[in-house]
């Protein structure tokens, strides 16, 4: 079909024709890059276009230069290169050859390391909520448990995606980075025990988001082996990729003098020693700037680039480029609370495997083994776990977690430097619908350690209050302990609540972007991650933010060539 029409567009049409043809030239190309994707050209880690920023000149020009080299930005970079030149810019290292990152084994290290070059960096909700945002190539993908599940078909109705293309995205990332896990012993008990518990019906394997109990993908191979966004970059085009790690982008800069309203035309970024780099945008209408720094980084940075409440932005010496009130609004965190089970037999080492996806708008998933515990949300509670005997420590988790969720709280600067983490507030439970919801799911926990596919996996004389009791006591956040076993579950579900990562908001879509995820009031620059989500998508969004990545860069790719 492209030879035909590249034939066809050489031959004597008409003038007044030819733009409808290289419209419908751009259409098919687009449409052939989309449905066969890009083979692989180079094979990470030995990618030849990733550098560190130090080796940055001074002063640079591209198509396209996207903040954030995260689970969105990879696949966004892979795509664009195609047709483009893309500069990437990560804050983070190269996940490669670190085993906290790449084994399975070992997840939860990389959340506990608090040095500053770790792939994690700690951050302190305003509710008391220890949590974690990324720092290296892959972005979140690089330190979560890597389960792997698609959104909804509403959520993506209600997103005003194109479902054909939305598919298309899921599965060209799905080759490279998606498994079927094995189950083991405590994972198919916990699928068994939510189908006696009336998580109906089984859904065996499945990437879909359905109502019911299912086993979902994994970013771990069958070796324990994680594959991250940051493999996506084996489709990008070498000669039309530049990643810079170790680059801590400072702002963004607008060209306003003449101009109807500002036009992002680059950026200022330091490198490991402190040297200034600047980045700017060559020629060329159809060239942006892209942010997809997550939902912390990427109001963060629009605030310290002058778009955002101009009253804040002046409280902290910021030139304010645009007044826009909505930026670091509509912050939510999916609570999640867990009850621990000490287990009698041996149980395997697993992340999240099995999901129960409840009509009450709850998910109840589990893990276990002696390793889930670096994962745990806080340093003290790491502690608590690394000081419990081995027989005592054996056993698992099982979760449940809101979703939506309806709570929502918002983002403010602390300091302008981009390296420093903003001050969050989730209102965690504000909604009652969200701590109704909460109560429902811990009681289906109940149903499901009390049923019979998991008896051999529990005590005896622990019965569920004493369960409770023992989570409760655990140093889980840093709020207040109110809860003992008279009380509702109201009150536990407040005092254990912890995160699960899956934070989201701060530029949503129809208040800071528009539905391409274009900045509102300002030209040439776009948000593309999980900062635009009024929601969070399917049990877990990981999958969903990468997609998005690979989504966008299709679209944008495509009306580049049609004009």
């Amino acid at each position: 079909m492209i030879k035909c029409c590249l034939a066809y567009c050489s031959c004597g049409i008409g003038t007044m024709n030819l733009g409808w043809w290289w419209r419908l030239f751009a259409g098919a190309l687009a449409g052939f890059l989309f449905f066969h994707g890009f083979a692989a050209t180079e094979t990470a880690p030995n990618y030849s276009f990733m550098y560190d920023a130090t080796s940055a000149s001074t002063l640079s020009y591209y198509d396209y230069i996207i903040v954030g080299g995260g689970t969105a930005g990879c696949p966004l970079a892979a795509t664009l290169s195609q047709n483009a030149t893309v500069l990437l810019l990560e804050r983070g290292g190269s996940p490669y050859g670190n085993p906290n990152i790449t084994k399975m084994a070992s997840f939860g290290a990389a959340l506990s390391d608090l040095s500053r070059s770790s792939p994690s960096q700690r951050f302190i909700s305003e509710d008391g909520v220890i949590n974690a945002r990324a720092r290296v190539l892959g972005g979140g993908s690089c330190i979560n448990a890597g389960f792997y599940t698609r959104a909804s078909d509403e959520y993506i109705k209600q997103a005003g995606w194109d479902g054909r293309l939305v598919n298309e995205s899921y599965q060209w990332m799905e080759k490279s980075v998606a498994f079927e896990p094995s189950l083991g012993q405590w994972q198919s008990a916990v699928r068994n025990g939510l189908l006696e518990a009336g998580v109906m019906p089984s859904n065996g394997f499945t990437y879909d988001h359905i109502y019911g109990t299912k086993v979902g993908g994994t970013i771990f191979d069958q070796q324990g082996n994680r594959h991250t966004a940051a493999d996506l970059l084996e489709y990008a085009n070498p000669s039309g990729l530049t990643v810079f790690l170790h680059a801590s982008v400072h702002k963004i800069l607008f060209a306003i003098k003449g101009k109807r309203r500002p036009k992002a035309h680059g950026v200022v970024f330091r490198d490991a020693t402190g040297a200034k780099h600047k980045a700017y945008l060559k020629q060329g209408s159809k060239n942006e700037i892209i942010i997809s720094a997550g939902a912390l980084g990427s109001p963060q940075l629009l605030m310290l680039s002058g778009v955002g409440p101009a009253q804040h932005l002046k409280s902290h010496d910021i030139t304010v480029v645009l007044d826009q009130p909505l930026v670091g609004q509509g912050m939510s965190d999916n609570p999640m609370n867990a009850v621990f089970i000490p287990s009698p037999l041996p149980v395997e080492v697993s992340l999240i495997q099995v999901v129960g996806i409840t009509h009450f708008g709850s998910y109840i998933e589990a893990a276990s083994g002696e390793n889930f515990a670096g994962g745990a949300s806080s340093s003290p509670a790491v502690e608590y776990m690394n000081n419990l005997d081995e027989t005592t420590f054996r056993g698992g988790f099982i979760l449940e977690k809101v979703m939506g969720p309806i709570s929502t709280g918002h983002l403010e600067l602390r300091t302008r430097n981009p390296n420093d983490n903003p001050s969050v507030t989730f209102n965690y439970f504000k909604d009652p619908q969200d701590l109704q919801r909460c109560v429902q799911g811990i009681q289906t926990i109940e149903k499901i350690i009390e049923s019979k596919a998991f008896f051999r996996f529990r005590y005896e004389f622990l019965s569920w209050p004493i369960l409770l009791n023992m989570t409760a006591n655990a140093p889980l956040n840093l709020l207040p302990k109110h809860y003992n076993p008279s009380m509702p579950l109201e009150v536990f579900c407040k005092d254990t609540v912890m995160t699960i990562w899956h934070y989201h908001g701060g530029c949503q879509v129809g208040k800071v972007v528009d539905l391409d995820y274009k900045v509102l009031g300002v030209d040439a620059l776009r948000v593309i991650d999980g900062s635009t989500f009024n929601d969070s998508p399917g049990t877990n969004p990981q999958a969903t933010v990468m997609m998005l990545g690979r989504y966008m860069g299709v679209k944008i790719l495509s009306e580049r060539l049609a004009n």
